[in-house]
């Protein structure tokens, strides 16, 4: 039996799968379950150098599983809190890996789906994906994916998408800036790798690091305690192994140690 969710690596790179194309790569509570393991799993390992989440077939993922709704329908407030709760730890997993994470969007992305995707650090996605968060249409409210989607594509394309449910184009994903590139799909993959070749030719503690940076400044006022952060995470950098090897690297025009 095809577990819904695979993880497998190379050279560094980690590529977490959704594998239940027959659903069109829906959720569940065990595939949540097995997406937040994944993502557990690969923070854990130091040799990971970024992640890719992609999935298999025409969807990359519809949101709620039917029968897991058909299940939620019953639900009391208290049993609704906790599954809530399971994926909202899903998606704090992933917006908190310490390697960098792409969304390797080949299809459809609907509701919950759209978490997945603004919780990565990148997305890249097909030219024939529609997007569409459709909570309003079922007489609910995409609350729990909240804070990653107005995160990506920002309030003010929040107030019209969250409140219409209407379905919208990569090329509208793209300009609101949910997603970073749109391309055909024979170059999903080049795009990717890109990515990925930029991301691996970087120091693994500064990219680390940086992603750190953005999280923790991004939206935040610019006062007394950011700017000594700030401060605090320039200093420690430059003190660090790579950040001396990268700048004496420079300096005698060779190739850093990461890359040797």
């Amino acid at each position: 039996m095809t577990r819904p969710v695979t993880l497998t690596t190379n050279a560094g790179v980690a590529t977490i799968t959704l594998s239940q194309p027959e659903i069109r790569n829906a959720f569940s509570d065990e595939v949540i379950a097995e997406i937040t393991a994944a993502f557990e799993a690969v923070a854990q390992h130091a040799a990971v150098r970024a992640v890719v989440l992609a999935a298999e077939g025409p969807a990359f993922c519809a949101g709620a599983n039917l029968n897991w709704m058909r299940r939620m329908a019953d639900y009391s407030r208290e049993e609704n809190l906790v599954d809530a709760g399971k994926l909202a730890q899903m998606l704090r997993t992933i917006y908190t890996c310490p390697h960098p994470t792409i969304a390797r969007v080949q299809g459809d992305v609907y509701a919950g789906g759209l978490g997945l995707v603004a919780a990565c650090d990148m997305a890249v996605s097909v030219d024939s994906a529609h997007f569409c968060l459709s909570e309003v249409k079922i007489g609910l409210i995409p609350a729990t994916i909240a804070p990653y989607v107005l995160r990506a594509m920002g309030a003010r394309a929040g107030q019209r998408y969250f409140l219409t449910g209407e379905r919208f184009d990569a090329a509208e994903a793209l300009r609101i800036g949910f997603v970073h590139q749109v391309v055909a799909p024979e170059a999903l993959d080049d795009a990717v790798d890109g990515l990925l070749k930029h991301l691996l030719q970087a120091s693994p503690a500064a990219v680390r690091a940086c992603k750190r940076l953005v999280q923790d400044t991004a939206g935040h006022a610019i006062d007394e305690a950011l700017i000594a952060r700030t401060v605090e995470g320039i200093a420690e950098i430059r003190a660090s192994a790579e950040g001396k090897e990268g700048v004496q690297a420079f300096l005698a025009k060779r190739k850093p140690a990461w890359l040797s």
